[in-house]
């Protein structure tokens, strides 16, 4: 089984029978949850879907790409005819409205190179959008379009405060067929999938299909705590196993789109691994720098190869995902104070975060 960032996006959904839900799930715009024979019964997501739906958009993208030389035509006279040729492919996927002046939220895999994003409001209304910008590493992208009248928005929500266990509603353009929702819970939290250094997945049942990549994925207070991006799937159609970018990973970088049109993360220059809480010289879990490049902020600031980081600014770096997340939310410019264990003994170091290379990244 791999993990898919189709184009679009997909989710799935399970729904545990007899499954006891306490009544303060009840109220504050949540499902309402009835009591049959004195036990909980499925709850009703009526009113949230009701609710937060005017906020979700569809989003279709036309592109145009150069057109693939066949081997047999290169080098012959044909071969200038393939080199004029483009190609105009097809896309679509799910958002949501974050700002009544039209600020909408949806993956970078969604809009891509695109050379026109249309947007389709609930009630049917179309509006041309352009890309305020975008951002690989996090895959999410920010739109504008211009309304004739404030659009529904709906509110974030803090993706720490989940647990697992929690009910969820996943809303987008499944297939293309628009407006649809699915209802699951937290499978867990912190998924590593290999999609990229800042991989911290919210895993939910609730079902995502092609076309919900960008859409949001809501508590029951109707807030997005996270934004549907990916399945884990044989087959590429939803099999119970979606990934949600966490909102407290995914807000400051829509900020900063909006703000800026660009995210600019902080950067080390080192390679590093994870050391387990048995290795003798940290005594618990920290961080080994396997690797240091050279002219590297890192190098500037005498950081080596074989340093094991302790802490950053005070806090435990526990991981090597910890401490890239650590570092990247760091201004390029700031200094950081690196607790590090080096020949047997442990020092402080400043270091002066550079700008990760990469454009966005």
């Amino acid at each position: 089984m791999t993990a898919h960032r189709p184009a679009p996006l997909t989710r799935r959904h399970a729904l545990v029978a007899g499954l006891m839900l306490p009544p303060a799930l009840t109220g504050c715009g949540g499902p309402a949850i009835a009591q049959r024979g004195g036990a909980a019964a499925l709850p009703d997501f009526a009113d949230l879907a009701e609710r937060v739906l005017p906020a979700v958009v569809n989003i279709s993208v036309a592109s145009e790409t150069q057109s693939a030389i066949p081997q047999e035509f290169r080098g012959t006279p044909l071969e200038r005819y393939f080199r004029g040729r483009r190609e105009r492919t097809m896309g679509a996927g799910s958002g949501f409205v974050i700002d009544p002046g039209g600020f909408i939220v949806t993956n970078n895999h969604v809009v891509g190179n695109a050379s026109r994003v249309t947007v389709s409001l609930q009630g049917g209304q179309e509006l041309q959008a352009r890309v305020v910008g975008s951002d690989e590493l996090m895959d999410l992208a920010l739109l504008r379009v211009e309304p004739r009248n404030p659009l529904i928005a709906v509110p974030w929500g803090s993706s720490g405060a989940l647990r697992v266990g929690q009910w969820v509603l996943a809303a987008g353009n499944p297939f293309g067929l628009g407006g649809s929702v699915t209802s699951g819970i937290v499978s867990a939290r912190g998924r590593d999938i290999g999609a990229g250094p800042f991989d911290d997945f919210i895993q939910t049942d609730a079902a995502i299909n092609p076309g919900n990549s960008g859409g949001p994925l809501f508590n029951v207070a109707g807030e997005v705590v996270g934004i549907n991006t990916a399945i884990y799937s044989p087959s590429g159609a939803n099999a119970g196993i979606g990934f949600a970018t966490p909102s407290d990973l995914a807000r400051p970088v829509i900020e900063g789109l909006r703000r800026d049109g660009r995210v600019e993360r902080g950067w080390l220059g080192v390679q590093v691994q994870d050391l387990v809480a048995e290795d003798p010289r940290a005594g618990r879990r920290a961080v080994l720098i396997a690797g240091v490049e050279r002219n590297g902020p890192a190098a500037r600031a005498g950081l080596r190869s074989g340093d094991v980081v302790l802490s950053i600014n005070g806090q435990p770096a526990e991981t090597s995902r910890m401490l890239v997340r650590s570092i990247a939310a760091v201004p390029p410019g700031q200094s950081v104070r690196l607790t590090l264990l080096r020949d047997g003994r442990t020092q402080d170091l400043s270091v002066q975060v550079g700008r990760r290379p990469g454009g966005t990244g």
